[in-house]
């Protein structure tokens, strides 16, 4: 049996983080297990679906590195088939017409608040007798759901999960306008798409009972289902955009690598042992379920930060720079492009996101127009523009390699009696504008003879 996963999103708003894990979960597993991977995507909302919702869906898993082993299957183009199942059902008298007005829907509805209890709808069209049925009203056709008994779900995340039949109603699988509801249209698509394993969030987890229901009545074998638990904020609530970035494109324009975000979250509710940094390919030989935990995960952007700056020290430094040229609106083929790559090693070493590589390398394009703040300012006395003003004769006769410009502050600071610090943070301030940047002798070597004897000058 080859084992096949589903990511199935609805596209009604951004691929979250919650969607995001979920669809890395179902990959890990088809790749752990030599499968494939698939993608529905579930737009049967007609008011809600987008072809622009649709599209932030595939950047995203694209941007993950999660993209499908198929082409995406859109559950709106399956509708007849969805159709054709449910009345297949209804022949075999495992589904009925129910003719119940939305007044008899309410007075339940009613009832059921006044005595406290859930709301179960009853249908007297179960066993009723169809020429009694009211004329100009289009029935809906509900499963007829067995009233006795349990229905059980062999979870592979939660253990065996139960529900007592009698507090499932008959559901409708086809509405009175003859369009399928989701529980039916997913249950007939894992079948047809030849879903192994279902894995997604706990909260579909009610969803699955009817879900199983219906795969019962139509003699279908089941699919093995698996329920993760979900994500919340720090706080224990329901993560939100008050607790920070939610979609995965925000996470992107925030300057998160995918690598890393995908390792988080792999981590977020998965373990195997101590192992903390895992890649791609240490991620699908170890993931399995059996390693999902079953209590809500939190969200640590703290913790994800921290990751991301491991990542990026690790990362190729053309890559890097590609990107940073890209938030910077700067050509590749331009000199200060060359300038950001030699600085590279150098420029990622204290960097958390690519947001701050891009404010770090925004010196080599943009002179500064002065200090930056107060003690910046406080470094450029008349004293130190002095030194400067000495030090850059003896810096204009090397040949602005780091180990030569090295060489020459050294030399100065020892001829004038300074420590190094004396003469390299005034000359950091006149390059950058700031106190902080890539070691000074490589800041030198980066810029270039021609761009430091300008910053020099203006200072």
């Amino acid at each position: 049996m080859t084992i096949r996963t589903r990511f199935a999103p609805s596209p009604t708003g951004l691929l979250h983080v919650g969607g995001a894990r979920t669809a890395l979960f179902n990959y890990l597993f088809a790749r752990h297990h030599g499968g494939e991977y698939l993608l529905r995507i579930e737009d049967t909302d007609r008011a809600r679906s987008t072809p622009e919702a649709v599209q932030v869906i595939l950047d995203g898993l694209d941007w993950l590195g999660l993209s499908p082993d198929q082409e995406p299957v859109f559950q709106s183009t399956r509708e007849t088939r969805h159709t054709e199942v449910a009345h297949s059902l209804l022949e075999r008298g495992m589904a009925y017409r129910c003719f119940l007005s939305p007044e008899e829907l309410q007075a339940q509805r009613d009832q059921a608040a006044a005595d406290k209890r859930p709301l179960r709808i009853v249908s007297p069209w179960r066993d009723r007798d169809l020429s009694e049925a009211p004329s100009g009203i289009a029935p809906v056709i509900r499963l007829r759901v067995p009233q006795e008994g349990e229905t059980v779900v062999d979870d592979l995340v939660q253990g065996p999960v139960r529900v007592a039949n009698a507090e499932l109603d008959d559901m409708i699988i086809l509405r009175s306008d003859g369009t399928p509801t989701y529980l039916h249209a997913v249950v007939v698509d894992d079948h047809d798409m030849a879903i192994t394993h279902v894995i997604r969030g706990d909260d579909h987890l009610t969803n699955t009972f009817r879900q199983v229901q219906i795969f019962k009545a139509l003699g279908w074998d089941l699919p093995r289902f698996a329920h993760i638990p979900l994500i919340h904020g720090a706080d224990g609530a329901k993560l939100s955009k008050r607790h920070g970035a939610v979609s995965v494109l925000e996470f992107e324009r925030e300057g998160f690598l995918p690598e890393a975000l995908c390792n988080y979250l792999l981590r977020l509710g998965w373990g195997h042992g101590d192992a903390e940094i895992l890649s791609r390919d240490e991620q699908v030989a170890l993931f399995d379920l059996d390693g999902v935990g079953r209590a809500a995960s939190r969200m640590d952007y703290a913790k994800l930060t921290h990751l991301n700056g491991v990542y990026l020290r690790e990362a190729d430094d053309q890559r890097l720079t590609t990107d940073l040229c890209r938030r910077l609106d700067l050509s590749p083929d331009s000199d200060a492009s060359e300038r950001i790559m030699r600085l590279m090693p150098k420029l990622k070493e204290r960097a958390r996101t690519l947001v701050d590589l891009a404010e770090s390398a925004r010196f080599i394009i943009e002179r500064p127009s002065g200090p930056k703040d107060a003690k910046a300012a406080a470094l450029l006395s008349d004293e130190a523009r002095g030194w400067l003003r000495a030090l850059l004769p003896q810096l204009q006769a090397t040949d602005f390699s780091a180990a030569a410009v090295d060489q020459a502050l050294r030399t100065f600071a020892e001829e004038h009696g300074l420590k190094l610090g004396q003469i390299a943070q005034p000359l950091r301030v006149a390059l950058t504008g700031g106190t902080t940047s890539p070691p000074i002798d490589a800041t030198l070597e980066a810029l270039g003879a021609s761009e430091v004897t300008s910053r020099i000058e203006a200072v």
